[in-house]
């Protein structure tokens, strides 16, 4: 449906839905971390849905808005990650593998809010075109870049999310050996994506995700 757009059309269309995917994501962790005894977040006044807090300018501007006005269909980003300090939990390993798995699980959360925003477009339907189009788009949208989210940061590529989740299931030395990989997580993901090797991956559950949602929003 996107490909009917305008270049503008698409940059309103996905604005709102790429910043709340990004920021949302990044206050999931902190407040869990919170929740289990880091504040270093909220010290920072990193728990605040204020998008200025939390871009980074490559990842949250230039990447998403290059691979919108490229038409590739595929838009994903970052935000500036929220500090923690997994020192200040009882249970470092495992409390950091809950507080890296809040933020996929609060996209999620938003690709639900926003499959039943895409919902209230197809109920309004076509008589009111003006109202219901653009919640039926802005829809799409949310439930698409959240959805890409979700399975992106689930990958064990470290640092992201999956990453930690796995180490607080390893045996300590071998997710000791494991996080060295750290410093080549970024050049990984790039040569996958690069390589389309990231797509072929996110294929399939991408495919049955968004079925799923789009049932949810009536499409």
């Amino acid at each position: 449906m996107m490909n009917e757009l305008t270049l503008l059309q698409r940059i309103v269309v996905w604005i709102l839905p790429v910043i709340f995917a990004i920021t949302v994501h990044e206050v999931a962790h902190g407040w869990v971390a919170k929740k289990y005894g880091d504040n270093t977040a909220s010290a920072l006044g990193r728990l605040t849905l204020n998008p200025i807090k939390h871009i980074d300018l490559l990842g949250t501007i230039i990447i998403p808005g290059l691979l919108l006005i490229s038409f590739t269909g595929f838009i994903f980003g970052w935000a500036k990650p929220v500090p923690v300090d997994p020192q200040n939990f009882k249970n470092p390993r495992r409390d950091m593998a809950i507080v890296a798995l809040a933020g996929p699980v609060a996209n999620l959360l938003m690709a639900v809010g926003w499959a039943l925003i895409a919902r209230l477009g197809v109920a309004i339907g076509a008589q009111t075109e003006a109202v219901s189009l653009p919640l039926i788009y802005t829809g799409i949208a949310g439930i698409s870049i959240n959805l890409v989210l979700t399975l992106i940061n689930l990958l064990p590529i470290p640092p992201l999310d999956g990453s930690r989740i796995l180490t607080g299931i390893l045996p300590s030395y071998w997710a000791w050996q494991y996080n060295r990989l750290e410093r080549f997580g970024f050049i990984i993901l790039l040569v996958l994506l690069y390589t389309n090797v990231l797509s072929s991956i996110l294929a399939y559950p991408m495919f049955v995700a968004q079925k799923v949602f789009f049932s949810i929003a009536g499409l």
